[in-house]
């Protein structure tokens, strides 16, 4: 439970930044199947803010699945974003931490980008990231804009987060009509999908060609609901930024070494000093929320049998996820601003390759081979890397490339001076501005990206590639290298000085995380999630399903 509460500390990513807005033009007006909606136009944009996508969650909603919302009568004005969802405020020194924004528990809203006149574009609908614990969709680094003015509708959207969106309890178990509780956060979104579904063609999108899309928990989330029987059809592609296939909390089992979800949410009412559910509802949210998580309190969904039916790597392997097209991939430096994530330097060479002796039995050789002793610090630091993300994005390629489905790999391996000479190459979100065309909208202490032709080259070509994927599912740039399919190549796309098509990244790297997970699932006991390299457990004796 502690490192799930480390992950959440270092990981959460609040990135409310500061962005000049140009003046509206006009009040667009759109008349939706939910009601009304009065927007603004920006640049040739139509921008409609802070919608209701659902009924308030509050008071006896409080942990309850998303109720529809009422249709509104008269126009709503949709020129303001919807207050953030309640989250402990980021501390101020990290590279993530922006301004503080409203935050309200009536927060499931979402905002669209649209471009005007628009008719039958694909629609790009973004979930951020934030480890389940923090963030929004009005952080300005995720202005839809650009990405609209180039051919799409664009719709973020807010979801519960923390205890709020993910808390587990007998007692709400007991309340449930199914039996189960948590995944409130992961219900949001799925009836966020629901909402524009039911409403995007009225803004001029395409309810039959919709791409999700997230970042670190938002690429989480993509891999919930592929896995989720609710999202089912809800959806046509994916894209998974840096997103983790760790093993998550079952509701009243722990089969794989985490405590049941049921277990936590009784620990935490207990450490709060309440009695009982009734107790929980009535505390302050905000408190609530902070309180949670300085108990230790990490948010992550439930294998309840039905939103979440069984773990994520089970599903990807019997096949049982979305058959949609996907593009996944990771980043280089992910761990050099959540370093955290990585254990303590050893003292030399010889400690250093004698505990991965120790915890990785047989597999020592491989293991130091791609991590080896030469390189301490930059070893330290690749292995959750790769452990996490680097695992999970090849893992996504062979899983959806056996359903028939195109998928594609990239690694951004893209560095600039601010962030090179402050120790923070290719890190974790690195490539959200580039991907969004948002680089002068990050927040205070993020590495100020270079105003030059060469970053804005990037950036014009992965928002090609993006928006090429969310509209046919094969990305495609003017003038710009061809993207291959992952495929029995294993190619890639390296968004290096410009983007480069490789294959075989980091060769052995996904068969040795791969071969670790498998002889920790068949043992049972032991979670897969950052405990890779010096912070691994003891490798599990083969047997005839993991060798």
């Amino acid at each position: 439970m502690m490192l799930r509460a480390v992950l959440s500390a270092v990981a959460a990513i609040a990135v409310v930044g500061c962005a000049h807005v140009p003046a509206a033009e006009a009040q667009p007006l759109v008349q939706a199947p939910a009601g009304s909606v009065r927007g603004e136009t920006l640049d040739g944009v139509n921008v409609f803010r802070g919608i209701p996508y659902a009924a308030p969650p509050v008071g006896w909603r409080r942990w309850r699945p998303p109720a529809e919302a009422e249709r509104w009568t008269g126009v709503r004005d949709a020129t303001e974003f919807g207050p953030a969802c309640h989250q402990p405020i980021a501390r101020g020194t990290s590279i993530y931490a922006g301004d503080v924004p409203p935050m309200s528990e009536d927060c499931l809203s979402l905002n669209i980008w649209a471009p005007e006149d628009a008719q039958d574009l694909p629609v790009f609908v973004w979930i951020h990231g934030g480890a389940l614990t923090t963030g929004t969709s009005r952080e300005a680094m995720y202005d839809g804009h650009r990405l609209a003015s180039e051919g799409a509708i664009v719709v973020t959207i807010n979801y519960r987060l923390g205890i709020l969106g993910y808390l587990a309890h007998p007692e709400l178990s007991s309340e449930s009509r199914r039996g189960i509780s948590g995944n409130y956060g992961l219900q949001d979104q799925i009836a966020a999908l629901r909402w524009v579904e039911a409403n995007i063609e009225a803004f001029g999108g395409d309810p039959d060609n919709v791409t999700i899309a997230g970042e670190s928990a938002g690429a989480l989330s993509v891999m919930y609901l592929m896995a989720s029987p609710e999202a089912r059809g809800l959806f046509d592609r994916a894209i998974s930024q840096s997103g983790y296939m760790i093993s998550t909390p079952e509701l009243r089992s722990s089969r794989y070494g985490d405590f049941p979800a049921e277990t936590v949410g009784m620990y935490v009412q207990t450490q709060l000093g309440r009695a009982n559910l009734a107790e929980l509802r009535t505390m302050d949210a905000q408190e609530l929320t902070v309180a949670a998580a300085a108990a230790g309190y990490a948010p992550f969904g439930t294998i309840d049998g039905e939103i979440l039916p069984e773990q994520l790597v089970t599903i990807f392997d019997r096949g049982e996820q979305a058959p949609v097209p996907l593009l996944a991939g990771f980043n280089q430096g992910e761990i050099r601003s959540l370093r955290m994530l990585a254990a303590p330097v050893p003292a030399d060479a010889t400690v250093y390759e004698q505990t991965i002796r120790d915890r990785y039995g047989e597999f020592a050789d491989a293991f130091l081979a791609l991590y080896p002793s030469s390189d301490l610090a930059e070893s330290v630091l690749a292995t959750p890397r790769d452990g996490l993300y680097g695992w999970t994005a090849e893992r996504m390629m062979r899983r959806q490339a056996a359903l028939g489905q195109n998928a594609y790999l990239y690694f951004f391996d893209h560095g600039y001076p601010a962030a090179d000479e402050g120790g923070y190459h290719a890190f974790h979100a690195a490539e959200i501005p580039y991907a969004f065309g948002t680089m002068d909208r990050t927040p205070p202490r993020w590495p100020a990206i270079p105003d030059t032709a060469e970053e804005t080259a990037l950036s014009d070509a992965m928002r090609a590639y993006w928006l090429s994927f969310a509209r046919t599912g094969v990305p495609q740039a003017p003038n710009q290298t061809a993207w291959p399919a992952y495929g029995e190549t294993r190619a890639y796309l390296a968004f290096e000085d410009g983007p480069v098509a490789r294959e075989r990244l980091m060769p052995g790297m996904y068969e040795l995380h791969e071969a670790v997970v498998c002889r920790r699932r068949a043992a049972g006991g032991t979670p897969w999630n950052w405990n890779f390299g010096l912070m691994s457990a003891p490798l599990p004796p083969a047997t005839p399903a993991c060798p």
